[in-house]
């Protein structure tokens, strides 16, 4: 199993986006980057990309002002996409949201192409299961 390199954390609150940067330490995740909306996220994202040191785990909140997560999570496919990288190496990307929104959850999964989604507040054992199950973690 490989851990996770590099994790780029998408949320438009500080407080949720610090709680789950803490939890990530406390699993043994230690670099991780920050974004407020899906417009920083894409930057980042991109420059990862372009440095090829792409992030191997995005955690993306859903509802964010100037672009949500879902617009988001499909213009960072197209980027992987437009690189030319193999689905095997592409990001893991988990949506997150403080809505049990089934609905939003299935749109985020099936049309927009994220690997899974978890509910906020975050769970640590929830999300160490998460993260052992796509290899991120030991």
């Amino acid at each position: 199993m490989q851990q996770a390199q590099k994790v780029l954390v998408v949320d438009d609150s500080d407080f949720q986006a610090d709680i789950l940067e803490s939890i990530l330490d406390d699993l043994g995740i230690k670099n991780v980057s920050k974004a407020i909306n899906g417009i920083d996220a894409l930057k980042y994202f991109a420059e990862a990309l372009q440095n090829g040191a792409a992030y191997s785990l995005v955690f993306l909140d859903i509802v964010m002002p100037e672009m949500d997560g879902q617009e988001a999570l499909k213009r960072m496919r197209a980027l992987e996409k437009e690189v030319g990288v193999p689905e095997k190496d592409r990001s893991t990307i988990i949506m997150t949201t403080s809505l049990d929104s089934t609905e939003n959850m299935l749109t985020a999964i099936l049309e927009g192409d994220c690997t899974n989604y978890i509910v906020k507040p975050v769970d640590e054992g929830d999300l160490r299961a998460m993260l052992i199950k796509y290899g991120l973690l030991e």
